[in-house]
């Protein structure tokens, strides 16, 4: 059989068993190939089949409505003709490439292409300035970048040996003032649009090997320096066959997930796992975020399956879930773990229970609520077919029920990555000991269920017990005016720690003492007295470029707050227990 029938029989024996995890588990094998290249080996057999090569491939609808719809068929073609121009130009194997765009279609037959090709990607959110690229430049070794016409003039301080490739169009959702005067084409770069007179036709100069770098990620990062996460023609290609089966994505589905370009989960939910399913990729540009228009248009469009991360979902609830009249039969979270009101509210309006899932930039979705199975309100669900997880105590180094979320090495998990590229002490760390550690630590209960703790520097302690950011931020998103929270410790003399807590209210609220109180008094009656929110402040929580909550930053606060020393600018008012004596008792 071809890698093309090999890989075609793994993922329809997934299909099979999309709603029986326990025979998955038991039968899944991954496919493991030495020669392996996702465009030609899978993407352009769809389109050369008949009976699949115009089936809707990649939908964008922008907020004024129009729309661009593009088959296999379209994109197989098309990215034929982007990659013998880049190869006119000089592209050769091996060379690394920028890719910095926006949800446009140029970003989907640039990532085609590329593969193809057996370049190396690197994904750039649109949102990065002069000094992030420089190092992307510098670190990723790249030697071309493909860049929106609104985003080629952060270029112009940039050093390094590179090529400029412009893309015309939108470079981003918005245009900045400090790009508004950047759209006219840049003389000096390579124009994209001179590859629509190359050949359709394209022969790729050499079978494209399994362990070939594909891409390199420069994760977000909550408390280091970013690092350069490298995977191949196989980890995130084949490897996402586990995450087609947590989201239960089958051929014919319009899925729309809600991430932006740049990140591994546009990868994983805009690219992979959609096309190894045969469906449809659907996705809605939008200036600033609206509930109602985003679910009109799921409707219009017809959206079977749908991601969204936490703060999208959050955003969600607060409006009419139920102008939507035809919700997707399949809704997932990834990102953070979501709280249980949320879950609740969206299984209130649209009949269906939200499904967690795990993974990292690192690797594809290793633990998860799959279709079909009961699901445990707040817990991550359990390891997918192709990942033998294990919970290691950080102490003992034993397995245990309560520690840190490791992979087993033997076999090795096929969606791993390679490494981290340029940084042999970082890899070696990650992988001591015949595990990959994920830097996570979770509980397993009797059922296997696994249950998501925190991460591993941010689970603390106060006085002698361990405390998990996300089991005290979930209490807090049930008051009804908490729209987003964050929990760290803050320094105390006797206990070493309390919990504090940083709050974000929902619209229309007011911060003041007696909001506090209120919030305060719920947790106490919701929290056992060793976890009890002892501080709370109303702040801005600060994230990361990608969304996530960075908790280094409130922990150096609280440190800076609590020092003794003089208070630096800047800090809110914090409220604690002392304040309120009806808190007392």
């Amino acid at each position: 059989m071809s890698v093309t029938d090999d890989f075609r029989a793994a993922r329809d024996r997934l299909l099979t068993l999309h709603s029986d995890y326990h025979q998955a588990r038991r039968e899944f094998v991954w496919p493991r190939f030495t020669e392996f290249n996702f465009a030609l080996d899978w993407f352009d057999q769809i389109a050369a089949d008949p009976e699949k090569a115009n089936n809707p491939a990649l939908v964008i609808v922008e907020q004024d409505g129009s729309a661009t719809r593009r088959s296999f068929a379209d994109l197989a073609a098309r990215s034929n003709q982007v990659a013998t121009w880049l190869r006119s130009q000089g592209m050769r194997r091996g060379d690394r490439m920028i890719i910095m765009l926006g949800n446009q279609v140029e970003l989907w037959e640039l990532m085609l292409a590329g593969i193809k090709l057996g370049i190396v990607l690197i994904p750039t959110t649109t949102l990065m300035g002069p000094e992030d690229l420089a190092e992307r430049v510098e670190r990723g070794e790249a030697g071309w970048a493909a860049v929106g016409r609104s985003n080629i003039g952060k270029f112009a301080g940039v050093p390094g040996d590179y090529r400029l490739i412009e893309i015309g169009g939108i470079g981003a959702a918005t245009t900045t003032a400090a790009t508004a005067a950047n759209t006219t084409a840049n003389t000096e770069a390579l124009q994209y649009t001179d590859s629509t007179t190359a050949a359709v036709t394209f022969t790729a100069d050499a079978p494209t090997q399994a362990d070939e770098t594909l891409l390199l990620y420069f994760t977000s990062g909550t408390t280091s320096k970013a690092k350069l996460v490298e995977h191949t023609h196989t980890s995130y290609p084949v490897g996402h066959l586990s995450t087609m089966f947590w989201i239960g994505l089958e051929p014919g589905d319009v899925h729309l997930n809600v991430a932006s370009p740049g990140w591994g989960k546009h990868a994983w939910s805009n690219f992979f796992a959609p096309w190894i399913a045969e469906a449809c990729v659907f996705v809605y540009n939008y200036e600033r975020f609206d509930a109602r228009a985003l679910m009109e248009q799921m409707d219009r469009e017809r959206v079977t399956s749908f991601c969204a991360p936490p703060t999208v979902w959050r955003m969600l609830i607060q409006a009419d879930l139920k102008v939507l009249k035809t919700p997707p039969t399949k809704v997932v979270s990834a990102g953070e773990p979501l709280n249980a009101e949320v879950i609740e509210q969206v299984q209130r309006a649209w009949g269906q229970t939200i499904r967690d899932g795990f993974g990292q930039t690192e690797t594809t979705v290793q633990v998860a609520n799959t279709p079909s199975q009961p699901v445990t309100i707040g817990a991550m669900g359990r390891p997918l077919p192709g990942y033998d997880v294990v919970l290691v105590d950080p102490n003992t180094g034993e397995e245990a029920d309560d520690g840190e979320l490791c992979l087993r090495l033997d076999p090795r998990p096929v969606g791993l990555m390679k490494g981290y590229y340029g940084d042999a002490e970082r890899t070696a760390e990650a992988f001591r000991g015949g595990y990959y550690h994920t830097g996570d630590m979770a509980s397993r209960d009797k059922h296997g269920v696994i249950t998501y703790v925190g991460r591993d520097d941010d689970v603390f302690k106060s006085s002698d017990y361990r405390l998990s950011p996300f089991e005290l931020e979930s209490v807090l998103l049930e008051h009804p005016a908490v729209a987003e929270a964050a929990v760290v410790p803050s320094p105390e003399a006797l206990k070493l720690s309390v919990p504090k807590a940083y709050v974000v209210l929902v619209s229309g609220l007011e911060p003041g003492p007696e909001l506090a109180e209120d919030i305060l008094r719920y947790c106490r009656e919701h929290l056992a007295p060793f976890k009890r929110i002892r501080r709370l402040e109303f702040a801005a929580l600060p994230k990361t470029i990608s969304g996530k909550i960075r908790r280094v930053e409130l922990r150096h606060n609280e440190e800076l707050r609590h020092s003794g020393g003089t208070r630096p600018d800047g800090f809110g008012v914090e409220y604690s227990e002392a304040d309120f004596p009806r808190l007392k008792g």
